[in-house]
């Protein structure tokens, strides 16, 4: 098992309209091609205007597979196309780990 874990940082203002149009566009796609969200956060403390949200994946391959269907569908260039007006996005980060070996998911 493998955990995609993303993360956005916005300009000041600009968390809330994109976090609306990933909640009506985005949200349901990658519930139907992604499948298990472990985890979908915003920062209160910290470092501000970030979201954080992390995907299980059986491997390395069945993440690109399933990563691969969900950007043919239609709907993610319509995402593509929302979040594009929004010019809010300063930074994303995408990191991929597998547990250690001492750890057993729940």
């Amino acid at each position: 098992m493998i955990v995609d874990i993303r993360t956005y940082t916005f300009q000041a203002g600009k968390m809330q309209p994109w976090l609306k149009v990933y909640e009506e566009f985005a949200w349901p796609l990658q519930q139907k091609y992604l499948g298990d969200c472990l985890g979908f956060y915003t920062t209160i403390d910290g470092t501000l205007n970030r979201v954080v949200h992390i995907w299980r994946y059986e491997s390395q391959a069945d993440r690109e597979a399933r990563r691969g269907a969900m950007m043919q569908d239609p709907g993610w260039a319509v995402f593509q196309e929302q979040v594009a007006r929004l010019e809010g996005i300063l930074s994303q980060t995408n990191v991929i780990a597998r547990a250690a070996p001492f750890y057993t998911a729940r």
